[in-house]
């Protein structure tokens, strides 16, 4: 598959590396690609280009930004998106320091970042992915009690299958937890994970759902 990732920092690096070596076609994209000479010296099959490029050569793409970021880089992605599965990555964390352990959001409790997005951009397939582990851990995650659960959501059940396609070939089981509103309870878990790391340094864990 080709795929385009949109942000070039640890996660949009961390899933390009991670795609290529699963085999597919990747192309990541940023508006300063110096910043990737390193980057790309080490990984020669992934393509570095424009957002927009990026995103006209994805057949999936993945938005992996700042939360602050993330509509301003879906507008500069949008022409090429229509109609595509787009795996969000984002959080919608404040610009805030943690209070005991627990991020601040600028989203509501009645609202999530993933539904902003799907309300400005009704073309694209949005899927909830990605948001809830650390970036050292979302490639061939290991750990002793088995494959972690990624929880999932959107309004396309097509793109949500692609998705689960695409996490169970880099190590994951997903959970989908149905439409766009899902997200709600999904994005949240962004702070729950980043507790024990704020607090206790531990940053490589991931959630499991038992049933």
């Amino acid at each position: 598959m080709k795929i385009g990732i949109i942000g070039s920092g640890v996660v949009g690096q961390t899933l390009a590396a991670g795609f290529t070596a699963h085999g597919h076609d990747v192309t990541i994209g940023t508006r300063e690609p110096r910043k990737l000479a390193d980057f790309a010296a080490a990984h020669p099959k992934v393509r570095v280009a424009g957002t927009a490029e990026a995103a006209a050569f994805a057949e999936l793409a993945v938005l992996a930004v700042k939360g602050s970021a993330a509509l301003a880089a879906a507008r500069d992605a949008a022409p090429h998106l229509d109609g595509k599965t787009v795996l969000d990555t984002t959080n919608p964390i404040a610009d805030a320091p943690p209070v005991d352990g627990v991020l601040s959001f600028f989203t509501g409790p009645n609202d999530s970042l993933f539904e902003q997005l799907q309300r400005e951009f009704a073309r694209v397939r949005f899927v909830k992915a990605f948001n809830s582990v650390g970036a050292a851990r979302m490639v061939d995650p290991s750990f002793a009690g088995g494959p972690p659960t990624m929880f999932i959501a959107g309004d396309d059940a097509a793109a949500k299958a692609t998705a689960t396609r695409l996490l169970a070939e880099l190590g994951w089981e997903s959970a989908d937890m149905g439409p766009a509103i899902a997200a709600r309870a999904i994005e949240p878990l962004c702070v729950l994970w980043c507790i024990p790391g704020f607090r206790e340094g531990s940053w490589t864990h991931a959630f499991k759902l038992l049933r």
